[in-house]
């Protein structure tokens, strides 16, 4: 069945071809079409316009140099700084649960052969993406897909996307990521734990709580590289790259290129854009950091707008402890605050519940609330 059989304005010949054929948007974006399919577009409530955005500046910091952070040493300057730093990380975290950090620890040259490496991937023939599909992929660390949860959506994302999560198993890697980005989504990766697990240690301390280290690591056992590509869209007005939504992780570390499209809902107030800015990294607070910290730390809503002109590319690193794993308050901290926010759970538990809808905006804590 070749492209001219299908009728992109049917709904179940796009669900077909983009999902079930593996074309993904990417290939339904190389088809030439000059309208989005109806199957894309949004109610009104959902689309996003740039005119409708406020200003950042009450609630977006500067980007934090996070280089004291990560250094090793324990003189007196040096834990001076790191202080100084834990604490502009823990006010972002309350504030608005986005911010930026520069000197983090990886290098432009890993950066930008990651963004490099996402591309490369989403240009190779269908067959090589469609063998990496849920339904196919030998691994199940390994996949790509479409949108978010395309069963269950019933407007689709203008987005592709590659997911591989690295469970300390190198072996794994070695055999299943694909060879095409495998070497640089490792090299991000790595080059980012020492940032992660000095951000997640400073923020976990900071609620002013006893937590120790293997604790602390316990909830970045899983963490997942995804490479997240966004084709030129004849109508980005009418559509969504990614719907309003919080993450599952406890953090997450994205990578962004210069095209921008990242905003974040400020406190109810309204929408903001997180600008990009060069060899910086996005960080954010996730569902799982939110419950952590009794509800002190914001997962802040977000979404994504596609391009009309180039493609676009994110990279991020989704940072959460494996199913097995309890979440919730640590000790001490309801009696702290008055108040349990949430209750205890597993993380599988979360999890199952966070995939089994379309992207809902923050409805998806409801289910660990106490």
């Amino acid at each position: 069945m070749g492209d001219s059989a299908f009728d992109f304005q049917k709904e179940s010949d796009v669900f077909e071809y983009v999902v079930k054929k593996g074309h993904g948007v990417k290939g339904l974006a190389d088809t030439g079409l000059t309208t989005v399919p109806t199957r894309y577009i949004h109610p009104p409530s959902e689309r996003i316009d740039r005119k409708d955005t406020i200003d950042s500046t009450p609630f977006l910091s500067d980007p934090i140099d996070i280089s004291a952070l990560i250094e090793e040493g324990d003189d007196v300057d040096v834990e001076k700084k790191k202080s100084e730093i834990s604490k502009k990380l823990c006010e972002a975290a309350e504030k608005l649960g986005f911010f930026q950090v520069v000197n983090h620890g990886v290098s432009h040259e890993v950066m930008e052969d990651a963004k490099r490496a996402a591309h490369v991937f989403f240009n190779l023939p269908r067959e090589r993406k469609l063998a990496l599909s849920k339904e196919n992929s030998p691994c199940k660390h390994v996949f790509c897909g479409t949108s978010f949860s395309p069963q269950a959506e019933k407007s689709l994302e203008w987005k592709d996307y590659l997911s591989m999560v690295y469970v300390n198993d190198d072996e794994e890697v070695r055999k299943f990521w694909p060879e095409e980005c495998r070497d640089a989504a490792v090299a991000y990766l790595k080059s980012a734990n020492k940032m992660i697990i000095a951000m997640l240690t400073a923020l976990l301390k900071g609620l002013g709580v006893e937590i120790n280290e293997a604790t602390i690591r316990s909830y970045t056992d899983a963490r997942a590289v995804n490479m997240n590509f966004y084709p030129p869209c004849p109508n980005p007005d009418l559509t969504v790259g990614v719907g309003r939504h919080s993450d599952l992780a406890a953090l997450t570390i994205l990578l962004q290129d210069d095209i921008g499209g990242l905003f974040v809902r400020a406190q109810d107030k309204g929408w903001i854009e997180i600008p990009p800015v060069e060899d910086a990294l996005v960080i954010n607070v996730g569902d799982t950091l939110e419950i952590l910290s009794n509800g002190r730390y914001k997962s802040a809503e977000h979404r994504a707008l596609a391009s009309n002109t180039r493609a676009r590319v994110s990279v991020p690193i989704f940072v959460s402890p494996i199913p097995p794993t309890t979440i919730g308050p640590l000790p001490g901290l309801a009696e702290k605050d008055g108040k349990t926010v949430y209750k205890q759970l597993l993380f599988g538990e979360y999890m199952d519940n966070y995939f089994r809808n379309g992207h809902q905006g923050k409805a998806t804590l409801d289910f660990a609330r106490a």
